[in-house]
């Protein structure tokens, strides 16, 4: 990760008349039929199966759909329009030296500055989408490189290599993937490069442990 340089109306009862007689027992009102039962069935699921009221947020507006979207903080990228206002002709690879939860955390803080478009998560190689692909994910530390590439990050550390399991080869090889046939990217090194190999960068990631070799294997037969 880097930090970017650049960068109802209520209705209203009508009121009853001071001197009007109130009954001495009111009476209760009558549930219907069909409202008690309706009571009952709910009352009989499980609470873990009724729908959980934030999980529209969690999967609102993906570009790759097996996402979940965690939207990193407004102030950690550039709104744009792209391919419109800038062409994408790069995916770029990065190691996030960070916990999957962490990273999630930094990118939704909006003094960190930095984002990516994507993080990856090492045990099950779940996806998180953090910042449209439209947008500018600021992950790159350049700006010429952020406005034409999209960002992923993988969750572990590049002197770690257990994190990099089949899991996230095989998850984050069918992201890129899509990524590729969207943009119209040969699926080779040129355009699926590393963090190292952006110009000015003093970062190193992925990392000697990073599988160049399986990983574009992969990306090919996805």
């Amino acid at each position: 990760m880097d930090l970017d340089p650049a960068g109802p109306v209520q209705r209203r009862e009508p009121a009853q008349p001071a001197t009007a007689p109130q009954p001495a027992s009111p009476a209760k009102p009558r549930l219907s039929r069909r409202r008690l039962l309706k009571g009952a069935a709910l009352a009989a699921v499980p609470y873990a199966l009724l729908p959980d009221p934030r999980a529209g947020a969690q999967t609102a507006s993906v570009d790759y759909p097996p996402a979940e979207w965690q939207p990193a903080s407004s102030s950690n990228y550039t709104a744009s329009d792209r391919p419109g206002t800038y062409t994408v002709d790069r995916v770029i690879i990065h190691v996030t030296q960070e916990t999957y939860a962490n990273t999630l955390a930094i990118f939704g803080n909006p003094e960190k500055k930095v984002s990516a478009h994507y993080l990856v998560r090492s045990a099950d190689g779940h996806v998180a989408q953090c910042v449209h692909e439209a947008d500018i994910a600021w992950h790159a530390g350049n700006w010429d490189y952020n406005t034409r590439s999209i960002g992923i990050e993988h969750e572990g550390w590049v002197d770690q290599p257990a994190y990099f399991t089949d899991a996230l080869y095989q998850e984050s090889a069918r992201l890129t993937a899509a990524i590729c046939d969207t943009y119209g990217l040969p699926k080779d090194r040129e355009h699926i490069i590393g963090h190292y190999q952006v110009p000015g960068t003093d970062h190193t990631d992925p990392g000697p442990n990073w599988d160049w070799v399986r990983y574009l294997r992969l990306v090919n037969f996805a």
